[in-house]
């Protein structure tokens, strides 16, 4: 079976635990090679991931990854995180950007995703693989495809180890992406992220938000479902799943889930490439 990796973030109250808890239990059948925890939408989250990493780690045995953002931080802040992370077992980082929460003035003292990269090599050497984000359909900031290209670029130059992309529905996208960014001279992994579709208003919301596309005719037949929930269920699944045999089948080196603290859409997928 491909490596396979899920993606959690931060519980906030004691029944959202419970939850990610259950969660990570049904998922650990599937042996993910590690798990990664978010920081939240605008840094929201970001003094819990500590938290809920060490509880994926300690308590699950994952080998787990936080995901450190440069916003709003001065070097000395991430400096700590880098030594608190390393103290929990963490060998895996997923660096990002991230978005300034709302009130924030400032951008903190690392711009960039790859000035984040290259800070965490400085600090670390060799100590932490490192992921970084990428975009088949191109990050919504962008000013167009290529400026994106270079960027990512930019990323595996300042020390990354391989990415994981924003969610798609469309294979062709992420195929095109990796061409080109092998044309680029990217050679590092680079993982699909696959969303698994529990509640698709709300997908469609975060995808308008994120540039992630959904193809006209799946909106339509989400649409055609009216309040089926079982027939949605299905035809999320289905939809999903073939997605991920077209990517396996092209040569995906992983498939990175982004599970949002649920197991049931994940294994639904996963059931039906088994």
């Amino acid at each position: 079976m491909i490596p396979l990796s899920f993606e959690f973030y931060p519980p906030k109250t004691d029944e959202q635990r419970t939850q990610l808890d259950r969660s990570a239990e049904r998922l650990k059948v599937h042996a993910p090679e590690y798990v990664s925890c978010t920081f939240g939408a605008g840094g929201s989250t970001l003094s819990y991931t500590p938290e809920t990493v060490r509880r994926l780690h300690q308590r699950h045995g994952f080998d787990a990854a936080p995901h450190l953002s440069c916003v709003g931080g001065t070097r000395e802040e991430i400096r700590k995180l880098l030594a608190l992370y390393r103290g929990i077992g963490c060998r895996r980082l997923v660096a990002l950007r991230g978005d300034l929460p709302s009130g924030m003035g400032r951008p903190g003292d690392l711009r960039y995703a790859a000035d984040l990269v290259a800070f965490i090599r400085a600090e670390t050497g060799s100590h932490f693989h490192i992921e970084v984000a990428c975009y088949p359909e191109t990050h919504p900031q962008a000013d167009d495809a290529l400026t994106d290209l270079r960027h990512f670029k930019a990323k595996i130059d300042a020390g990354a180890d391989s990415a994981i992309t924003q969610y798609f529905y469309n294979a062709d996208a992420y195929f095109q992406f990796v061409d080109d960014a092998r044309a680029a001279g990217v050679e590092v992994p680079i993982v699909p992220g696959v969303m698994p579709i529990s509640n698709f208003s709300q997908l469609r919301r975060f995808s308008e938000a994120c540039g992630a596309e959904i193809p006209r005719w799946v909106v339509k037949r989400m649409q055609g479902y009216g309040d089926d929930s079982g027939a949605i269920r299905e035809f999320a699944a289905d939809l999903v799943a073939r997605l991920c045999r077209r990517l396996i089948d092209g040569g995906a080196p992983a498939l990175h889930f982004y599970a949002l603290n649920l197991a049931r859409p994940s294994q639904a997928v996963l059931a039906r490439l088994d």
